[in-house]
């Protein structure tokens, strides 16, 4: 639109007032002529006397473009003349807030009408489209920007779609040549370790045997005969299902398979990656399936099937491919197949829903880091990077590489911890991304680096040194060492260290726990971390509460679980007082179920115990501690009516410190959830491993019916 020259351009004006009824606004439209372009002026005005010179909306539109002008605001709109187009209402683009979305086209054709019978014909002949009454003037117009709008956007998408297939061309004429044959044959020697299977089918002391690699089919006897004859017929091994032999006829090593038991075919597939050098200096990481099928063949015998051969393919596809080029973000292809016409083809955006096509971790051949050379990954160091962790990425390490250059400092420095986690896109642990020493780059003292590196870069003990960077603190070695395995946060040391050492912190978590720093015990540093927990909530509550901890008898209570839980009550005693007294009542079954529940649940070992909830309150008392949902009256409710039933799953030697919490069915003796702090799992693989034992004894009836007088007196049935 010509903004300037049409602004030039007097108003319109309407000639007089219209004394039609209801005629709130009237329309006047003329033709003018802008540097040689046809362009239509509608004007709608106000339809009294005052408003006869100004109009409300200025709307001109040509054969290609249109616009809107505010006089009262001075400003240029691209919005269509209607913008509630739905059902029967209508909003025009000059009706109030007070209009909006509440006028019926019959409304809107008595209060919005044109001068004369000249404007519609003006409006029809620039929109050559027909609304549906002549009443509904607009909806010409309507039509008309639409129709301008939906071209405009397909021009843009059609050019935007041509840009992006010239791109796709492009990166597909400079893509290297991808050396199947050589891919193939080290998947085979390498990853499938060139395994065969040698088939067979017993009849009494003789054997038939077909071999997937040269797929012949060779008889012989595999148990001494009793007959003269039988020392001349050709002596074969026993084939046992799974052991290894040889083929009678090739020597080749396979595994035997009996012919009842084996399906006609199966296969296994693996994953690869492939860099290569792309364009100057960029690289094509190309990530290919690799499938290897084994197959029997049979034929129709006269009782049952026969075999008849076998064979062995290797086949391989290109899934995907990342582009990688200086200042550039990285472009992923998808190889696609279309059902329709049986093509495959590539494309530059991923597939939606079930069908997405994922990248996963998985081998890197090594032609690819010896193809680095020469390019922007030359010196990223991914070569040291594959030496110190199983499988990984290398479209994700590039492309942190790319954003996160430090990356190659930290793995050439043995950081290895660290590096993967920004790998995994942790970007938590960086504090100055502009940083080219390693201590400044993790926010950490410049001494601390050393003991990171000998830890190969242990993010717990990163997050660590960055706490005693912050606080401005100086601790030893060994100090660093205790405070992550304890997983004492900043807050937490700030906190208790108004009133002691770190070091003396640090004791007195290792006496309450019961084992050392550093030990070999299998659950020693579970329970190092749920006693700092317990005692770090004690000092925060005790100091909430107002209590002197300068005090040693404070500091250190001689029973932390019970100086703990005495702290949660008084915390919150006026609301728990009231909650546990209402648990208590509304749910007085479980307190009543205790001792029979105890005699079915109850068992113990070394280690942990595991025991049903006591009573409501105790449920409740459970949740605030741990800080999790089971206090609620959804588990409460279910426990009380003999659905599901609430454990406590204990340390032995702290029997009242909550650890874990279970949710078990009541008929199935299913454990449907278990949670310790905060809803984590605490020491996950061994503590299922050990929930797992205890189900398979509770559901065979061998657990072990431990009778031992609990240290509390059970609470009375309400």
């Amino acid at each position: 639109m010509k903004k300037k020259a049409i602004e030039k351009i007097p108003y319109l004006t309407l000639p007089r007032v219209v004394q039609k009824k209801n005629a709130r606004y009237v329309t006047v439209t003329a033709f003018k002529n802008i540097e040689h372009e046809r362009h239509l002026f509608v004007e709608v005005y106000r339809n009294t006397k005052s408003t006869k010179e100004i109009p409300v909306i200025r709307i001109v539109m040509t054969k290609k473009d249109f616009g809107n002008y505010f006089p009262e605001k001075n400003e240029w709109t691209r919005q269509k003349i209607e913008t509630d187009h739905y059902y029967d209402s209508t909003r025009l683009l000059w009706h109030t807030q007070s209009e909006d979305g509440s006028r019926l086209y019959s409304e809107a054709v008595k209060k919005d009408i044109l001068f004369t019978e000249k404007d519609i014909e003006r409006i029809e002949t620039m929109c050559r489209k027909k609304a549906w009454k002549r009443e509904r003037w607009w909806e010409n117009i309507y039509y008309h920007e639409n129709d301008i709008v939906t071209s405009a956007r397909c021009k843009t998408e059609k050019r935007k779609m041509e840009r992006r297939q010239q791109a796709l061309k492009d990166r597909m004429e400079n893509t290297p040549e991808l050396p199947e044959t050589r891919i193939l044959d080290i998947a085979d020697r390498i990853y499938f370790s060139e395994k065969h299977y040698l088939y067979y089918k017993k009849h009494g002391s003789y054997a038939d045997i077909t071999c997937s690699k040269c797929g012949g089919v060779s008889f012989g006897r595999w148990k001494a005969g009793m007959s003269y004859e039988s020392q001349f017929e050709k002596r074969i091994d026993e084939p046992i299902e799974g052991r290894s032999g040889d083929c009678p006829l090739c020597r080749a090593r396979g595994e035997y398979k009996c012919q009842g038991k084996v399906r006609s075919e199966h296969s296994q597939k693996i994953h690869l990656f492939l860099g290569q050098k792309y364009k100057e200096t960029g690289m094509v990481m190309r990530y290919i399936e690799v499938g290897k099928q084994w197959a029997l063949e049979l034929t129709s015998g006269e009782k049952e099937p026969e075999m008849h051969g076998a064979y062995e393919k290797i086949s391989g596809i290109e899934i995907a491919r990342a582009y990688f080029e200086p200042d550039k973000k990285v472009q992923t292809d998808y190889h696609k197949h279309n059902p329709y016409t049986g093509e495959d083809f590539w494309d530059d955006c991923n597939l939606y829903g079930n069908a997405n096509i994922t990248i996963n971790e998985a081998p890197v051949l090594s032609e690819t880091y010896e193809n680095m050379a020469g390019t922007m990954f030359q010196y990223c160091a991914m070569r040291e990077y594959a030496q110190n962790v199983s499988r990984y990425n290398p479209i994700d390490y590039l492309e942190r590489y790319q954003e996160t250059p430090q990356i190659e400092m930290l793995v050439k420095m043995n950081l290895i911890g660290v590096a993967k986690s920004l790998v995994a896109c942790r970007y938590g642990i960086v504090e100055n991304v502009h940083a080219t020493r390693p201590d400044q780059f993790l926010g950490i003292r410049r001494e601390r680096v050393k003991q990171l590196i000998e830890r190969k870069g242990d993010t717990d003990l990163l997050e660590t040194m960055a706490i005693e960077k912050r606080m401005g603190a100086n601790w030893t070695a060994e100090q660093v060492e205790h405070i992550t395995e304890a997983k004492l946060s900043g807050v937490q040391i700030e906190e208790a260290t108004h009133y002691m050492s770190i070091q003396q912190m640090l004791n007195r978590i290792e006496k309450y726990a019961g084992c050392s720093y550093g030990s070999c015990c299998t659950n020693s540093g579970e329970r190092i971390r749920a006693v700092a927990g317990l005692y770090c909530d004690y000092l925060h509550m005790r100091n909430a509460l107002g209590y002197d901890l300068n005090n040693t008898v404070y500091q250190q209570p001689r029973n932390l679980e019970q100086a703990h839980n005495a702290m949660v009550q008084e915390a919150n005693k006026k609301e728990a007082d009231k909650r546990l007294a209402e648990v208590e009542i509304r749910f007085m079954e479980i307190s009543r179920q205790y001792r029979k529940l105890r005699n079915r649940y109850y068992y113990e070992d070394e280690t942990y115990l595991i025991r049903p909830a006591r009573s409501a309150k105790e449920i409740v008392s459970e949740g605030r501690i741990l800080h999790h949902c089971v206090g609620g009256d959804n588990y409460l409710g279910k426990h009380n009516r003999g659905e599901t039933y609430i454990l406590m799953l204990r340390f032995k030697k702290t029997q009242e410190a909550p650890y874990i919490t279970v949710e078990i069915d009541a008929e199935s003796n299913r454990i449907l959830q278990w949670y310790g702090a905060h809803d984590r799992k605490p020491d996950e693989k061994n503590m299922k491993k050990w929930l797992d034992n205890y189900v398979e004894k509770l559901k065979n009836g061998t657990l072990a019916a431990v009778q031992e007088q609990e240290q509390q007196v059970l609470l009375p049935a309400m």
